[in-house]
């Protein structure tokens, strides 16, 4: 006979959606959990400095604010424990998860594992990894204020970055390895932009720089062979997406055609009782506020759900 480990909320991810979760179904009086492989991985918990979250100081590191979401969800009772989720049973009301650390019986699944973003190939990325090497200009574009840029990647997101990029910095060189299909939104647009200079058929092959940050790339023409180094102070990588974490679902979740999950206005999936937050939806809106509102729709949706109401609750009480 199995030992279940039973609770009500069962998040699968550590990241702002799951910690934003568990936070409200904690104050909801709901037994939480939050299970999560590895507390050092995901877009925030790699950011090396935090500027366009509500009230946080620049000052502060993605990790750190982490620290700061999942110890506030603890002190109202959420339980965290670092383990992987290697099978799921979602067919029943209860749904079983399966960990080397136990076997877990929820009334509730929440799918907050995030995205998976590229693997660090390039001579210099990881070493200036939130020092000068990014993947996410709406995060740190406004760090880079008449500065010169480097954009890697001819995917739209490289493109939509680019013009983010070029409201701030001095020169943004839009680097792509190939010739840019025309067929990608808002090329012309940004060609048309002075502060951006186009090199085309030209390959990224190292980064470099100092204790006080990056300095320079060093670039390959493919047409001329020719290697020569560009200085610049941040360089954008877009030359791959990010893709939903969703493996160990094994095909439990219907997945759309870009690998995200689709959920109603609640949140909800189409496997009753089952929530997915963040970016593990793939949505365009890749931040940390945004991921934090999915998990408070969904733990009032939860709390609806679980107790049977006919409207949410609300977080407050006038007296």
């Amino acid at each position: 006979m199995t030992d279940y480990i039973d609770t009500d909320v069962l998040i699968i991810g550590r990241g702002p959606a799951g910690c934003s979760c568990a936070l409200y179904t904690s104050r909801a009086s709901l037994n939480t959990y939050i299970l999560d492989k590895n507390q050092s991985v995901g877009a925030l918990a790699i950011t090396h400095k935090i500027a366009n979250y509500p009230g946080v100081s620049n000052e502060m590191s993605g990790s750190d604010l982490l620290e700061m979401m999942l110890n506030q969800a603890i002190s109202y009772g959420t339980k965290y424990l670092r383990a992987q989720v290697f099978s799921l049973d979602l067919s029943g009301e209860a749904k079983i998860v399966y960990t080397p650390e136990g076997v877990f019986r929820s009334r509730t699944i929440v799918l907050a594992t995030g995205a998976m973003g590229r693997t660090s190939t390039l001579e210099g990325e990881k070493e200036f990894l939130g020092r000068g090497v990014s993947y996410c200009a709406t995060c740190d574009a406004a760090f880079y204020r008449n500065e010169d840029v480097l954009v890697y990647g001819s995917n739209q997101e490289a493109v939509d970055e680019a013009l983010v990029l070029a409201k701030f910095a001095k020169t943004v060189h839009w680097v792509t390895s190939g010739k840019p299909s025309r067929s990608t939104n808002r090329i012309e647009l940004l060609l048309t932009l002075p502060n951006v200079k186009q090199w085309e058929r030209t390959k990224l092959l190292s980064i470099h720089g100092t204790d006080d940050g990056l300095k320079y790339a060093r670039l390959q023409s493919t047409k001329e062979k020719m290697t020569f180094p560009l200085d610049i102070s941040g360089v954008f990588l877009y030359s791959t997406g990010t893709l939903p974490i969703t493996d160990f679902l094994h095909g439990l979740i219907p997945l759309r055609a870009d690998g995200g999950i689709d959920v109603d206005e609640n949140m909800m999936t189409s496997v009753p009782g089952v929530w997915a937050i963040g970016d593990i939806r793939n949505t365009p809106f890749k931040q940390a506020v945004v991921a934090c509102s999915d998990g408070c729709i969904a733990a009032m949706s939860i709390d609806k759900y679980l107790n049977s109401r006919t409207e949410f609750r609300v977080d407050w009480v006038h007296k």
